[in-house]
């Protein structure tokens, strides 16, 4: 079973860590968790700027105020270790020392595994090691040995607890089977029987889960009374989904025909939930509910183009798909109208319906309504898009260069253009065609490679003149000293920051000699994310303006 973290930003570190930490920063965290694990104490409060920093060595930008109580800040960094060893790719011979696998463990102190794994959530600290090429979770010798040292009592108690015989299993299924024709619950059941027997709750669940899994015939909990896993109402949702009757389902799961409605019922009334659903409203929708022949006219078909157009040529040697853009007319200022009308009243009117559905009980009709509405949303707004392809294009061919690849800009540009669709606002009278340019310039602006973003950030006030003006530069000695003046000064402005600092500024703009590098590949190199190299980066850039400005040198303000 996955278990997840209990703190948002340890969840957030983890995934930073994991995804672009190099291997020798991951395995310098690991070591500095496992010490501060060690050094948790439980009713004591934390602060995620300490954490982060004895695992790291960085203070954060960000949760600065978050704060955890050390029980809580111990799960978690327990799933951190397990989460960066994993990432890490632990070689057993690499660590210096004993690894116990669980199955040894749960031999050496005669235990079953189960033990083992509540002992983790205790404070036994464990690792992923890669085992005869695969990974498995292993414990070092001196970890055991310190879990040993401060849990006595409860190595000594779970090493006395015998496991259950035959004839104790057939008396809990015996007494849990007479409690549950009694119209007892799966949660009372297994409460009742834990407190009669002295076992933990958790055995009599899994020895209840072990003999209805192997006794389908005689199961139980055959009546449907037993908890359900989320997995399982997936299972049930697809089967469903894929045409198989409602009897084979219930009887496949041990179900009754009423929970396998309800439960494709819930999970139906989820996923309606989720629909993006997101419309620009006009005052005209809500009289169109009201009003069957405004709504009428509102979903009525596309009107005619009212403006004659000429068709359009198809240039010769076009790929397969630009030639077929040339087949979708291009839409008219009313149909233009008409189709964006009809998409934002057909989310509208979905949007109101989900607001009446009932949590507990929601009708199938109202779903079926809200689906049908969704789907012919969907469908007008393809067909808007379709329409404007071809403007996609033609923005993509006046921003495409030698380095990038013409075909991903207009994927790029089709991405915005969906966008840009959810939210034109058709009252206001424009053509979409201004909008949708708007928003398709603006996302290749940043898509662009970072070396012409640069070499455009960076371009000087005379550099439109370059390609007029005659060449009259000074002789060679003269470029030479001017060049070595400006080394100095750049330098000179550098040494305004700091060693991590410097760093960043002559990595990314490829001073020094150095090749110039992506804020992706800094942050690999440095351990950090992506994003904090780009907010070190603007703050440096910061104090480089005011050095320049204090020191008046030329062409870098």
């Amino acid at each position: 079973m996955h278990i997840s973290y209990s703190i948002a930003s340890m969840r957030e570190l983890r995934d930073q860590q994991v995804r672009y930490a190099p291997r020798e920063k991951k395995l310098e965290q690991i070591a500095q968790t496992e010490r501060l694990l060690c050094e948790v104490e439980p009713d004591r409060i934390y602060t995620y700027e300490y954490v982060c920093y004895r695992i790291t060595h960085f203070r954060p930008e960000s949760h600065l105020d978050v704060t955890f109580t050390g029980k809580e800040i111990s799960h978690d960094l327990r799933l951190f270790l397990d989460d960066l060893s994993d990432a890490a790719r632990l070689a057993v011979n690499s660590v210096g020392e004993k690894v116990v696998t669980i199955e040894e463990l749960a031999e050496r102190f005669n235990v079953s595994t189960k033990t083992i794994c509540r002992w983790r959530r205790y404070g036994l600290i464990s690792r992923r090691f890669v085992m005869d090429g695969r990974k498995r979770v292993g414990f070092l010798e001196s970890a055991v040995s310190r879990f040993v040292a401060q849990n006595s009592d409860k190595v000594r108690r779970g090493s006395q607890f015998s496991q259950l015989t035959s004839l104790e299993r057939e008396k809990i299924v015996e007494r849990a089977r007479r409690l549950a024709q009694a119209g007892g619950s799966a949660a009372e059941v297994v409460r009742r029987i834990a407190r009669k027997t002295g076992r933990s709750p958790e055995t009599i669940r899994y020895t209840l889960r072990q003999f209805d899994s192997e006794h389908r015939e005689a199961a139980v909990f055959d009546d449907g009374q037993g908890p359900i896993r989320v997995d399982t109402k997936m299972k049930i949702w697809q089967q469903y989904n894929s045409g198989e009757s409602v009897e084979l389902i219930a009887r496949r799961f041990g179900r009754t025909r009423a929970s396998i409605y309800r439960i494709v019922s819930d999970i139906r009334a989820q996923r309606i939930g989720e629909l993006p659903l997101d419309c620009v409203v006009n005052d005209e929708f809500p009289k169109a509910m009201r009003m069957p022949k405004r709504e009428k006219r509102v979903l009525a078909e596309l009107p005619p183009c009212d403006e004659p157009q000429k068709k359009a040529r198809l240039p010769s040697g076009l790929p397969p798909y630009l030639a077929s853009l040339y087949e979708v007319p291009l839409l008219s200022r009313t149909q233009e109208a008409h189709l964006f009308r009809k998409l934002n009243y057909l989310k509208y009117k979905a949007g109101q319906l989900r607001e009446k559905l009932d949590g507990g009980l929601p009708k199938s009709s109202v779903m079926d309504q809200i689906e049908q509405l969704y789907e012919e949303a969907q469908a007008t707004k393809n067909q808007i898009v379709r329409a404007n392809l071809r403007l996609v294009v033609s923005i993509a061919k006046r921003h495409v260069g030698p380095s990038e690849n013409f075909f991903e800009l207009v994927s790029d540009g089709n991405i915005s253009l969906m966008r840009a669709v959810e939210k034109f606002d058709y009252s206001r009278g424009f053509k979409f065609s201004t909008y949708a340019s708007w928003a398709v310039i603006k996302n290749f602006a940043r898509t662009i490679p970072d070396e012409h973003r640069y070499r455009d950030r960076f371009r000087t006030s005379h550099s439109e003149m370059f390609s007029v003006t005659e060449d009259a530069r000074a002789d060679f000695m003269e470029q030479e000293l001017t060049q070595n003046n400006r080394q100095s000064q750049v330098e000179k402005i550098l040494n305004t920051l700091d060693e991590r600092e410097q760093k960043i500024i002559i990595s990314r703009f490829g001073l020094r000699g150095e090749q110039d590098l992506t804020l992706k590949e800094v942050g690999a190199e440095m351990g950090v994310t992506k994003e904090r190299i780009r907010q070190l980066e603007a703050r440096a850039l910061n104090k480089l303006r005011k050095a320049v400005e204090e020191e008046k040198i030329e062409y870098f303000s």
